[in-house]
């Protein structure tokens, strides 16, 4: 008999696995629909960090509605039993098709990247960054619709987030990114740099880092070069491998601004193709595994398998518009003559501009300021214009980083080398750091390409060490490796409360209020029937009370029930709750 959840879901057969939960096909008895459920594993249900995750994921992706998003209908507890209820995907993998196919035309890339990149851009504006962004997360219906699922170790943000000790760094190592492998600062640009990665691996048939153990692979995200992918296989678009090289820089600030601009990029590439041809894209190479032409989509649109056949579909255009398409085929034409004819002049006027001049090895120009260039310039014979700002961690800014032709080169005398600029670290955003303690700025400042200024102290009655406010404020965009100055508190204004002492040993109360940041005041003693020797019996404060730390309490502890003597007296038990002795 099959297990049924809620009296709704009946569990039919597991459909996959993943490292907290296991997935299985569901019938929604209520709305008579197949379903998939998400249960986590039993070795997990007593631990909180897990089943917060759980949790997390199901509100996360609950919040999104995106034809590009495994949408989430419902989550629940029977028993011991955590369960996300989900759309049903009937499909695969994305790293099942490129485990069996290996590297993909690049026509599919495209598309299939324009669809997840439009899923993480949704998700970035509703302030989701998904942080686990990989092929096994990616779902690829029959007709070619990718969808991204398993939100659950993303983050809602209002600002940047850092990975701290509780959370662990998190993301798939052969995946994440540099700032990931750190266990620093992450935001939307993490989710650009896996999904670049995907490509990259969608293109290639492989991931651009790997290793024996999880530590270098993560090292190499930090520290090695990415091979590019035209190395690796033929027939890949320069401009399409400039996409992926760009989403996958270690510099998040180098990285496409948002993943609707990777979009964007994407769709120009695309048009490019669609317009003059993909031999143009290829430089005359041709399109790899198979000869493709790529037809405009939106960005989100489905991936059908005839999209990529070889050759074109024919059909019978209706009468009515077959001078429509006459005409818009003939505009077609003459935007591709054009093309051609601005690619021939550019041509003619890069040889003419060879011709003459005497041959001589372009100089370096790197870490010299534009002044120092143009005069060595000069002296040569050839000229320099400055060409873009880049971000560097190796050259001073406004220092020269790079030229084109490069340095060793040869060029002619009278021809011009374009100059690109360092601006150092670039601008960040400078994190927020108001109620953090002292002893962790260092590091959270690092993690976010800053450092700790100058640190003054306030009086303040927020815990010692608490920072009380900084300079720049939070969100100003500044330098790179800007110090942050802050103000924290001396303790000298925070509260304590005092905890509860009747009933303990004298050594005990002691103990407790030296925790709680207290004092131990005067200590008298009485004889009591109620506690026994050595037992607090009274406290100057009311256990929960609220009082300038440091302050000190005073006690009564008892000697024990009095002694009997030989003549007949009253005895009367001092008063618990009576007030403290002055002396």
């Amino acid at each position: 008999m099959s297990k049924v959840l809620a009296n709704r879901y009946e569990l039919y057969e597991r459909v996959g696995e993943g490292g907290m939960s296991v997935v299985y096909k569901a019938k929604d008895r209520l709305l008579n629909r197949f379903v998939a459920i998400k249960i986590l594993k039993p070795e997990f249900i007593g631990d909180q960090k897990f089943i917060e995750s759980f949790r997390r994921e199901s509100q996360n992706a609950a919040s999104m509605s995106h034809p590009n998003i495994v949408n989430i209908y419902d989550v629940g507890r029977e028993g011991n039993i955590h369960y996300i209820v989900m759309e049903l995907i009937e499909g695969r993998a994305l790293s099942d098709y490129i485990h069996e196919q290996g590297p993909m035309a690049y026509p599919k890339v495209i598309a299939l990247s324009k669809q997840v990149a439009s899923a993480l851009a949704f998700a970035h504006k509703n302030h989701i960054i998904h942080r686990d962004v990989k092929p096994h997360n990616i779902m690829i219906t029959p007709n070619g619709t990718a969808k991204i699922t398993d939100f659950g170790i993303a983050k809602a943000v209002n600002a940047a987030t850092i990975v701290d000790n509780t959370d662990g760094i998190v993301g798939s190592v052969h995946y994440f990114s540099p700032e990931q492998a750190r266990g620093g600062y992450v935001d939307e640009k993490s989710d650009i740099y896996s999904l670049g990665i995907v490509m990259y691996e969608m293109l290639t048939g492989q991931v651009p880092f790997d290793g024996d153990n999880p530590v270098n692979i993560a090292l190499q995200h930090i520290n090695a070069e990415m091979t590019p992918p035209s190395q690796l296989v033929s027939g890949v678009p320069p401009a399409l491998e400039h996409i992926i090289m760009k989403c996958c820089d270690k510099y998040p600030v180098n990285r496409y601004a948002s993943a609707d601009d990777l979009i964007e990029a994407l769709n120009n590439l695309e048009f490019v193709g669609s317009v003059v041809g993909n031999s143009v894209l290829m430089g005359g190479a041709s399109a790899g595994k198979e000869t493709t032409k790529v037809r405009p989509q939106k960005s989100n649109g489905p991936v059908a398998e005839t999209d990529y056949d070889s050759g074109e579909e024919e059909y019978e255009e209706p009468e009515g518009r077959k001078k429509k398409a006459k005409k818009k085929k003939n505009n077609k034409r003459i935007i591709l003559i054009a093309a051609i004819a601005a690619a021939v002049i550019a041509l003619l006027i890069g040889i003419l501009a060879l011709t003459g001049g005497e041959e001589i090895e372009a100089p370096d120009f790197k870490g010299m300021t534009m002044q120092q260039a143009q005069e060595l310039a000069d002296k040569m014979d050839i000229k320099v214009k400055e060409g873009d700002e880049v971000i560097s961690d190796e050259v001073d800014k406004g220092l020269v980083v790079s030229q084109n032709p490069e340095a060793g080169s040869t060029i002619k005398t009278g021809s011009t080398v374009t100059l690109n600029i360092s601006k150092g670290l670039g601008d960040g955003s400078v994190p927020d750091l108001t109620g953090k303690m002292k002893d962790e700025l260092s590091d959270y400042l690092e993690a976010a390409g800053f450092k700790l200024g100058a640190v003054t102290t306030k009086a303040s009655d927020e815990p010692e060490g608490t920072v009380l406010s900084q300079n720049p404020k939070a969100g100003s965009e500044v330098e790179k490796g800007t110090a942050i100055d802050v103000v924290v508190s001396d303790g000298s204004k925070a509260k304590a409360t005092v905890p509860y002492l009747v009933g303990r040993s004298l050594d005990e109360a002691k103990g407790e209020l030296a925790g709680a940041g207290l004092k131990t005041g005067n200590v008298s003693y009485d004889y009591s029937s109620t506690y026994a020797e050595g037992e607090v019996m009274w406290q100057q404060y009311d256990a929960g009370a609220s009082i300038d730390k440091g302050s000190s309490v005073k006690l009564r502890v008892s000697k024990g029930p009095e002694p009997t003597t030989t003549t007949t007296t009253t005895q009367t038990e001092p008063e618990l709750d009576g007030p403290a002795d002055d002396d």
